[in-house]
């Protein structure tokens, strides 16, 4: 099921929170920054898998904030290659079909993804948004909680 969200991404009670991010470790705009601020821990992970060359586009980074009470995840999306370029429609493409390999491969109850590539990435939410649509569907499993960019 898809509920399209306009309230606070970062507090919603999903099992995984989908980051935007680029490859190069920087989070300082946008959703990644609120990440950053939000989750210290997972933006640590991140810039050292960054400085490993271990986050590109296509590929998820994943980073387990649960504990023993509760699953949760933060998953990182690599949108953009450096964080003043602007993402590519492929990249999402190639990313949406790895996290629904994550999603499956873990089992995900449910998940909040933002505009990917869209605000600060510069894509149409137009045309991202029936893609994000389209690879989350069949996932009938997951609650997935679609949040549009500010203003939609």
């Amino acid at each position: 099921m898809i509920e399209l969200r306009h309230d606070n991404l970062l507090k919603c009670d999903a099992e995984a929170l989908v980051n935007t991010v680029n490859c190069v470790g920087v989070m300082g705009k946008g959703i990644a920054l609120a990440f950053k601020d939000a989750y210290p821990t997972n933006f640590k992970a991140y810039a050292a898998a960054c400085k490993r060359n271990e986050v590109r586009p296509g590929t998820m980074f994943v980073s387990d904030i649960g504990d023993m009470f509760a699953r949760k995840w933060i998953v990182n999306f690599p949108t953009k290659q450096h964080w003043n370029a602007p993402s590519k429609m492929i990249w999402i493409e190639e990313g949406l079909r790895d996290l629904v390999r994550f999603i499956e491969s873990n089992k995900v109850a449910s998940i909040a993804i933002p505009a990917l590539g869209c605000s600060n990435g510069g894509l149409p939410w137009n045309d991202v948004r029936p893609r994000i649509e389209r690879a989350m569907e069949p996932l009938t499993g997951t609650r997935v909680y679609l949040y549009p960019p500010q203003g939609n």
